[in-house]
């Protein structure tokens, strides 16, 4: 970050403090941000229990596809991947950028590369799509373009951003756990979802889930330092007893079993698979860069999306919603993406989890350099680090959820439909479509037409008019035959 900060607020007495926490402190800014060494500590490790499925489940996701030529990835491998590009890209966004926002293999992204782009050429070569995405996401940091559009984007809609992550998470949160769960297709219903997996709350899984949201709030109604990471151990305690008595069934992705040998060795197989420009000449030049085009959109907006989000919440950004030093913030983001296709661990990208090391007081990169030290480590543990199920960590999306929400709303000028309107879009297309990316796209939008309707179509930023049209193309292109 630069040495401007956006507000200054009284340093904290810090515990302990020393020399060396005097050279962090410096490094990272803490008293100037108004964090402490515990919070940024308690922090990573709320975000790292938060987003740790993603070693779970990114393997999951790429190893159940297949390329043209039928090879699948192996899935050690791929926790390898998976691991070690989300402990180097964290941590280079801690160091770098000094921001709380972590980074993992995008969801979303890895499905475009697994049902999209492998079944047309092979890994490498998919791989290779993704790489040249995050060099053009590096090129757009290097010439301002990236930045200018985030500027461009209304305080309003700033706000509806956050807002629409506060309930994306929440309902990835409600997911994840089994708390809903979507009705099949043979139902044959209009009714897309359904509270446990068949109307009803079934199961110790969903118990631990619903005590976990009930610990934490009444955690922090009590104003209890570390709420968030005393529920999710407090609950992973508990289902670790649970699953040990009961012997529940299913957890889900994660069983909380203590595993009887913990240490695993790292396979590095994957890393450095890469064919920058052999998918060109599997599906031709056009498509080839449709392909690349929309990994590009994904990840350009979701982090975007992700990093207005995180940022706000976190009062890292001034009085106009904007974030002093987001290039160095933007740019790692872009590298991350590269670095991604190049262990084919699918893109890397801001991670929405970011929040519960937030909600944790976490405001510096000293909680991202805990987060990916901890990714680190589970190259080596995998089996400790996945031992938390999904029903302990998602609370904490529950509860942040609801902080982001309830510090926004009030902010969004609801008098002025123009503005209105397109938040409302934003924040609602988020969880409705299981997408960052559309919410923005859309409410964009609806903004730049609702503007121009409104006889204020001068009002509208230039480049808020650039990457409306732009999505629009992007919806567009099914119906154009391009995709």
């Amino acid at each position: 970050m630069s040495s401007s900060a956006p507000a200054k607020a009284p340093a904290p007495q810090q515990p302990g403090a020393g020399p060396m926490f005097g050279a962090l402190d410096r490094f990272f800014r803490i008293s100037e941000r108004g964090s402490t060494l515990p919070r940024e500590v308690r922090g990573g490790l709320a975000t790292f229990f938060a987003m740790a499925y993603i070693i779970v489940l990114n393997p999951i996701i790429l190893g159940s596809a297949k390329d043209m030529y039928g090879h699948q990835l192996d899935n050690g491998q791929l926790v390898t991947a998976t691991a070690l590009t989300a402990a180097l890209t964290t941590l280079l966004m801690g160091v770098i950028g000094n921001v709380p926002i972590a980074l993992a293999a995008g969801l979303g992204v890895n499905s475009v590369v697994a049902l999209q782009l492998a079944p047309r050429m092979s890994w490498p070569d998919a791989m290779g799509m993704v790489v040249l995405a995050g060099f053009l996401v590096m090129l757009l940091v290097a010439t301002g373009l990236r930045e200018r559009v985030m500027n461009a984007v209304p305080f309003g809609l700033r706000k509806a951003i956050s807002i629409g992550i506060g309930l994306f998470i929440m309902l990835i949160g409600l997911v994840d756990a089994g708390f809903v769960s979507r009705i099949p297709d043979a139902a044959q219903t209009t009714v897309p979802l359904q509270l446990g997996g068949d109307g009803h709350l079934n199961g110790w899984p969903v118990l631990v889930f619903v005590l976990g949201v009930l610990l934490t709030f009444a955690l922090i109604v009590r104003k209890v330092s570390g709420a968030i990471l005393i529920s999710i151990v407090a609950m992973t305690a508990l289902a670790v007893i649970i699953n040990a008595v009961a012997k529940v069934p299913s957890w889900g992705l994660t069983t909380p079993t203590w595993p009887g040998n913990p240490v695993a060795s790292p396979d590095f197989g994957l890393i450095g698979q890469v064919s920058l420009f052999g998918g060109f000449g599997k599906v031709g030049v056009l498509t080839g860069v449709l392909f690349v085009f929309t990994v590009l959109l994904s990840c350009f907006f979701d982090a975007m999306g992700t990093i207005m989000g995180v940022s706000d919440e976190a009062k890292l950004t001034d009085g106009e919603g904007q974030m002093p030093g987001i290039n160095r913030v933007l740019f790692v983001d872009g590298l991350a993406v590269a670095a991604g296709g190049a262990s084919s661990s699918s893109a890397t990208t801001a991670f929405v989890e970011s929040t519960a090391g937030v909600g944790e007081g976490a405001r510096t990169g000293l909680a991202n350099v805990v987060t990916g030290g901890l990714f680190a480590v589970a190259l080596f543990l995998t089996p400790v680090a996945t031992m938390v199920p999904s029903q302990a960590a998602t609370p904490a999306l529950v509860a942040v959820g609801f902080l982001i929400m309830a510090g926004s709303v009030k902010e969004i000028d609801w008098a002025d439909y123009t503005i209105a309107i397109p938040a409302f879009v934003t924040m609602v297309m988020m969880p409705f479509t299981y997408s960052i990316t559309n919410g923005i796209g859309m409410g964009f939008i609806t903004f730049a037409v609702l503007r121009l309707a409104a006889g204020r179509g001068r009002e509208v930023p230039v480049a808020m008019y650039v990457v409306s049209a732009v999505f629009a193309f992007y919806y567009l292109m099914p119906a154009l035959g391009l995709t």
